[in-house]
């Protein structure tokens, strides 16, 4: 449980489908959550969010506007995820043909994506690594790495 024991706020106009959200956790409008997904404590889910059922997420997270968390995605604690930040989860999408499981994507804790940032399916944000807004993440970032661009490349080592 989070420092927070207040129950979740669901906004009216959110569709949350799971009972799987940790005290204190907030779900703005028109954000879609279905039913397998988990939520940490302490939350915030901002509008236009959409949570698919394989996704895993830790406490006091951040999900800024327009961002889609799919199947396979897995986050750790303390994370922020800035607006229309992209995740993938299959390396040869075909309409209508699915992978038997889509690839896991981890986000350790305390890591930080800047807004439209792109980042390919399989791959591993170390902690407390930054990656810079509208960067295409193509391979593992390591853990206090700043990268940016696209492809996305270190640039330095994170402070703190």
């Amino acid at each position: 449980m989070g420092k927070n024991d207040a129950p979740p706020f669901v906004h009216r106009l959110a569709d949350v489908a799971t009972s799987k959200i940790g005290d204190g956790t907030k779900v703005w409008q028109f954000v879609v959550v279905l039913p397998g997904a988990s939520v940490g404590s302490d939350c915030n889910i901002c509008s236009h969010v959409f949570i698919e059922n394989d996704v895993v997420m830790g406490d006091r997270v951040t999900v800024k506007n327009g961002v889609r968390l799919y199947d396979g995605l897995r986050i750790g604690n303390d994370v922020f995820i800035g607006p229309n930040v992209t995740f993938t989860n299959d390396k040869h999408p075909r309409s209508k043909q699915y992978p038997d499981r889509f690839l896991s994507t981890i986000i350790e804790d305390w890591v930080s994506i800047g807004a439209g940032a792109v980042i390919l399916p399989g791959l591993t944000l170390g902690s407390r690594c930054m990656i810079g807004a509208g960067s295409v993440v193509t391979k593992d970032v390591a853990p206090g790495a700043v990268v940016r661009g696209n492809p996305a490349q270190p640039v330095r080592k994170s402070v703190g």
